[in-house]
């Protein structure tokens, strides 16, 4: 039998719309995402459901909207017989993970979403800043020219995607320049994201006490199958090592591609993309063409597992 990942989205996957065909259809949903609002103390029905998007893709929402859809989905997955061997996820996607995993119950998880989305959220307004897309370039060009452009301000390599896909961030002089810089090198595709700060970048670090103090008071337990982690794309086991490397993660790059690089190693040749949107599906292509995705994001991908 093939082995299986479950792999959760991160920000910039997140729509207007989400979830709601879910929560019409399944009572332990409603329930689940009623609680949810309980919690958050905002409007997350009204937020996901009916935007406006300028609203949903402020993190302090954005950030628990896709955490709840992807652990709603997650849930539905698993009453219909399927488990992974093991789970990941890009970024927030991370934290969805370690909720599959058992390493985190609903409410901790989505208590520790709520605080980072809304720091990151103050982080961005308190220290502005950008991220674009490179694509066509390898990560060591990459590398090189967001150390070229930092001589006017801040830029850093923040998502190793896929092969020629990478995300920079930080200061919008130290990224504009970096964009510049690609253009010259024959870059394909060089665009700047719709995003409310520079995320894994040193412009988060207003972010970081928060967070760590979250995560060294929320209860770890060890996971039921490994993570692979953001910071070092290894399969790890240890839930005070996963605490650290959740904090780690902030400010580090995501190293998606390796991710899937060692899930492929270690004999994992399928996965499922839980949550809004399909964009992890597109990456692991990338990466690599065997490598099976499917995603499962609304009440019609879940009934063609019937």
């Amino acid at each position: 039998m093939e082995r299986t990942a479950f792999i959760f989205p991160g920000q910039g996957s997140q729509y207007v719309g989400m979830a709601k065909d879910l929560y019409e259809n399944n009572v332990k949903v409603q329930k689940q995402i009623d609680e949810a609002e309980d919690l958050l103390d905002f409007p997350l029905k009204d937020i996901c459901f009916e935007g406006p998007e300028k609203l949903l893709t402020q993190s302090q929402y954005t950030q628990p909207a896709i955490f709840v859809h992807s652990a709603i989905v997650d849930t539905l997955v698993k009453q219909k017989g399927l488990y992974p061997e093991a789970v990941a996820g890009h970024s927030l996607g991370e934290y969805s993970a370690l909720y599959s995993a058992g390493v985190l119950n609903f409410e901790d998880a989505l208590n520790l979403v709520k605080i980072r989305g809304a720091l990151m959220q103050e982080a961005g307004e308190e220290n502005p800043g950008t991220m674009a897309a490179i694509i066509g370039l390898d990560s060591e060009k990459v590398v090189n020219l967001c150390n070229i452009a930092s001589s006017v301000g801040i830029v850093k390599p923040a998502n190793f995607n896929s092969p020629g896909q990478i995300v920079i961030s930080g200061s919008v002089q130290g990224v504009e320049r970096a964009m510049m810089l690609a253009k010259e090198a024959g870059a394909r595709i060089v665009k700047k994201l719709p995003v409310s700060g520079a995320f894994h970048s040193p412009l988060m670090e207003g972010a970081l006490g928060g967070l760590v103090d979250a995560l060294e008071n929320a209860p770890f337990d060890n996971p039921e199958v490994p993570v692979y982690t953001n910071v070092n794309a290894e399969p790890e086991t240890n839930p005070e090592k996963l605490r650290l490397l959740a904090q780690k993660g902030l400010l580090s790059p995501v190293r998606w591609e390796d991710i899937i690089k060692n899930m492929v190693k270690n004999g994992i040749h399928k996965s499922f993309e839980l949550g809004p949107g399909k964009v992890l599906c597109g990456l692991n292509k990338r990466i690599d063409q065997e490598f099976e995705c499917q995603s499962f994001d609304t009440q019609s991908d879940l009934e063609k597992l019937n």
